[in-house]
């Protein structure tokens, strides 16, 4: 096992997840049965009906090599109006039809209005050990991961992360979250990252460079170009503009480089950030709305918490998944595997 690895300086959550944001719930449904080794996460922000009570979001891309769905409207309108599903690159167009099923079912009347859905999918390519060519994820399993969420929920190799690599071993899901006091008020950033990218050379895990060293155990050579992806989502319930997200979100890029990425070409890197405050009522009849925001002067320390969360999170992914060997046997080891290096590292 590693040694005790410290990300950050603020505190953690209580769950140390990003369903330590009041409301926010995560479920996967998992599909792993030889060279099937894919599944779908969802990520709902809140109790109520998306489509009638919305999350205002934003969202930043850093490198668009990514087939994701949605964020044109969202960041046109800066809300959310389904929940966030997760899940390979080419399951992206089923999971997309069945969160619009979902969405339809749960509230009817959209038909009456004439209305219309954004659905919002995010993907990576899980394509090394899942046979993803083969399409075995569907609209169902979207519906089956959004009545699966809970606030408590596996990490590593699950759901959307099943299939996922990350720094040349096994990824997948992982969350952590920061406190964060504004007067005398405590709220909270959560992150939860879909980790599939990076060059095992350069994993870096608690300022420790150990990349090399798990590199000549496995005997391997992990060195060519960084073609992964990774998806990093930021939930909070600190009152923040649409503005203010999208700069939250861009700051999981420090999270993301610390672990040793550097957003190669081939790396679709994206992130999201939503707030479950003031969310927008669609019924309601207002012609004005007045919203809180956090006094720019004070966001730096939003900024850490989300900078810290991510770090941690991409960390989580790959310390709670377990080796999987998939397609035409191709394999995974678990960085837990190696947990004798972090001490090696630090002597």
């Amino acid at each position: 096992m590693f040694q005790e690895i410290t990300i950050g300086s603020l505190p953690k959550g209580q769950r140390n997840t990003l369903c330590d944001v009041p409301g926010v719930k995560v479920g996967h449904v998992t599909l792993a049965d030889g060279d099937c080794q894919t599944g779908v996460t969802a990520i709902t922000t809140r109790d109520e009906n998306a489509f009638e009570v919305r999350t205002r979001a934003a969202s930043h891309v850093f490198n668009g090599f990514g087939k994701s769905i949605g964020l044109v409207q969202v960041e046109e309108l800066g809300e959310l109006e389904t929940p966030i599903l997760l899940t390979n690159t080419l399951s992206v167009g089923a999971v997309s039809e069945g969160l619009i099923r979902h969405t339809l079912e749960q509230t009817p009347e959209i038909d009456l209005m004439k209305a219309t859905i954004n659905p919002v999918v995010f993907e990576c390519n899980d394509a090394f050990l899942n046979k993803i060519s083969a399409l075995k994820v569907r609209p169902h399993h979207a519906e089956e991961a959004i009545d699966a969420v809970s606030e408590e929920f596996a990490q590593g190799a699950v759901g959307a992360g099943r299939g996922m690599s990350c720094y040349g071993l096994k990824g997948g899901i992982g969350s952590a979250s920061r406190q964060v006091k504004v007067g005398k008020r405590v709220y909270h950033v959560g992150a939860l990252v879909l980790a599939n990218m990076g060059r095992l050379p350069d994993l870096v895990l608690g300022g420790q460079h150990v990349g090399p060293q798990i590199e000549q155990q496995l005997v391997s050579d992990e060195s060519g170009p960084e073609k992964g992806s990774i998806i990093m989502i930021i939930g909070s319930d600190l009152p923040l503009s649409e503005r203010q997200l999208k700069r939250v979100a861009a700051r999981t890029s420090v999270g993301l480089v610390r672990t040793g990425s550097f957003l190669g070409h081939g790396s679709g890197d994206i992130a999201l950030a939503f707030t479950t405050a003031d969310p927008v009522d669609t019924k309601s009849r207002k012609r004005t709305h007045s919203v809180e925001q956090v006094d720019e002067r004070r966001i730096d320390r939003v900024f850490r918490a989300a900078a810290e969360a991510t770090e941690e999170a991409i960390v989580n992914s790959m310390l709670n998944a377990e080796r999987v060997t998939g397609r035409d046997g191709n394999t995974r080891y678990a960085l837990g595997e190696f947990g004798d290096l972090m001490g090696d590292a630090n002597e």
